[in-house]
């Protein structure tokens, strides 16, 4: 790279950061936006807990991991760990108001449903699904996780409405790893016969 052009980037990449301070405003309505998926979740520590965390993404902590968070909106750390990774939640009622809020708000007649398989690099034996596979995010082969998306999407807007995490036949197979990384027991190859039959996840 010469240095005139990384003295450019480096300018580009100036103007791409945004200021926590723009999103000051939004905090009531984010609040207002948030109410019926708090409903969704099932313990009260977890409807507590949704503002809390989104109050950490949106402020200047410059890592946004869940000790940061927790110290910046006074909790013990551990709370905001358990939120965020380990408390067991189902995320199917919150994908169901989702859906609800996207028909309501953004619905069109001639509205449609896309589907995008995705990938993004991932390291380390404890992250669900990965493996060294084809990853469309670097054009090759290496280590990241696969998605599949589902979308609505019409002329006036576009919004993320599920997704569903591919799981590689070798950890299908795998019950100590699955249970290890928290896949749920339902999540795994039935064979008929010996044979294989499929992966339900």
């Amino acid at each position: 790279m010469t240095p005139a052009w990384a003295q450019r980037q480096e300018e580009l990449l100036r103007d791409c950061v945004v200021s926590p301070d723009v999103f000051t405003h939004m905090v009531d309505h984010l609040r207002d936006f948030v109410r019926p998926y708090q409903h969704a979740l099932e313990t009260e520590a977890g409807k507590r807990n949704v503002y809390r965390y989104l109050a950490g993404l949106l402020s200047h902590l410059p890592r946004k991991n869940a000790e940061d968070i927790a110290t910046l909106v006074d909790v013990e750390r551990l709370v905001m760990q358990d939120f965020i990774g380990t408390a067991p939640w189902d995320h199917r009622p919150l994908v169901q108001v989702l859906v609800g809020e996207v028909v309501d708000r953004l619905g069109e007649p001639d509205g449609i449903i896309a589907f995008d398989p995705s990938s993004f690099p991932k390291r380390g034996r404890h992250s669900v699904g990965v493996k060294r596979q084809w990853c469309s995010h670097r054009g090759k082969v290496d280590n990241c996780q696969v998605g599949v998306f589902m979308g609505y999407v019409s002329r006036a807007d576009h919004a993320l409405l599920d997704f569903r995490l591919s799981l590689p036949e070798d950890w299908a197979r795998d019950a100590q790893r699955r249970e290890e990384c928290h896949v749920p027991p339902a999540v795994r190859y039935h064979t008929r016969h010996d044979q294989l039959t499929g992966c339900e996840f």
